[in-house]
Formats: structure tokens, C-alpha cells, sequence
């Protein structure tokens, strides 16, 4: 069997700037839309989260999240969209660190107009850290992932 070409991984997730965000709430599974920032080299998802934000608050009680990321709408059939699911681990990051640093600069570039958020203090950042993924490059194009072949199929491109 031909190894799966990752390069649309690679596409999709640099494409795209919206995730659905799925967070443990009270013992139910909830879901909420997040802008994101791909730290290629960490790798990590980075979001930016008010206080106020039910999921906040989810992430800080448990941090277990997924993500799905999904392309957009081209006619076709939905099934064979291009798409991945990650679970990972969401946890802060300390706004007077380094990373910190590193990490609102990465947020900025991709979305600029969210420099005001940054000055209000319910605001905070967050690393959201691969544990495993499954990528759907398109109809019966399947492949789970491993934090180091997720990293690798990031940082092959």
C-alpha cells in the first residue's frame, strides 16, 4: 500500500483559520468554533480564549479536547472533504514566558485584527498539543496519525 501524501494536511491546515472545538461541559461533550494558529514547530494549535467563553473554563477543568478542521465546500461529494480530527491536551500559556511571546506573534500574523483582545485581561492563550489525528485526504483516503507523524507531515512541507 502507497504511503498517504500529506501535502493536503499541510494545505488544509495552513488554509484554514476555523476549528470546531470539542470540550467536556459539565459532563456532556460541547462544542464551539475557535480561530487558530498552527505552531509548526511546537506542533500546537494555538487559540485565542476570553475567560468568559464556556469552553474556557471547560479546558481549564479538563484539559482533553478535539479539534476538527474541515475544507471547504466544492461541489463535491461532503464524504470526501478533506478534513482531520485531533485529540490533544489544551493548556495555557503563561503570558510571561517566552512562549507566550512567540505565540501571540503567531496569532497575530494570521489574525492581525485581534491585536485589541491582547490588551483585555479575560483574554488568554492557549496550546492545544496533538495526541493522536485522523485525516480524511478524501474519499476512502484515511490515516491516523501520531503526534510524531503529525509533526513530521507539518515539517515536511
Amino acid at each position: 500500500m502507497a504511503p498517504l501524501d500529506l501535502q493536503p494536511l499541510r494545505r488544509l491546515l495552513r488554509a484554514q483559520t476555523i476549528a470546531a472545538l470539542a470540550t467536556l461541559h459539565r459532563g456532556e461533550a460541547a462544542l464551539s468554533m475557535v480561530p487558530f494558529a498552527l505552531d509548526e514547530s511546537a506542533p500546537a494549535f494555538v487559540i485565542h480564549v476570553s475567560s468568559l467563553a464556556a469552553h474556557t473554563r471547560d479546558m481549564l477543568e479538563h484539559p482533553r479536547v478535539s479539534l476538527l478542521v474541515v475544507a471547504p465546500d466544492d461541489g463535491g461529494r461532503p464524504q470526501a472533504r478533506p478534513r482531520v480530527t485531533v485529540q490533544g491536551d489544551a493548556m495555557p500559556i503563561d503570558r510571561d514566558s517566552d512562549r507566550y511571546a512567540a505565540a501571540r506573534a503567531l496569532y497575530l500574523r494570521r489574525f492581525p485584527e485581534a491585536e485589541d483582545t491582547f490588551a483585555l485581561a479575560d483574554f488568554s492563550l492557549f496550546a492545544i498539543t496533538p495526541l493522536s489525528a485522523r485525516f480524511i485526504g478524501g474519499f476512502a483516503q484515511a490515516v491516523s496519525l501520531t503526534p510524531e507523524q503529525f509533526a513530521r507531515a507539518l515539517r515536511d512541507g
